[in-house]
């Protein structure tokens, strides 16, 4: 008997973002690995690479990140 059971098949009204398959799908029809989400809608899933993009532009701008005086201006270990 299974310690865990493989989900193979997601709820319904959960959205992923399949970064293998750059498609949109209901459940996670793909491995963890391969998607982002879940989100409570499809348009959330379909921006899932816009939102990373500004996340990322986000945090790469954060002063906090960069608060390190050891650290070269062009983000190279030091």
């Amino acid at each position: 008997m299974a310690l865990f059971k493989k989900r193979t098949v997601g709820k319904p009204g959960e959205w992923y973002y399949c970064l293998e398959h750059k498609k949109v799908e209901e459940g996670p029809e793909c491995p963890g690995k391969d998607r982002f989400g879940p989100y409570t809608t499809q348009g959330e899933a379909q921006r899932a690479m816009d939102t990373a993009r500004e996340r990322n532009l986000e945090w790469e701008n954060d002063p906090k990140w960069h608060d390190r005086p050891d650290r070269p201006a062009d983000g190279t270990p030091g």
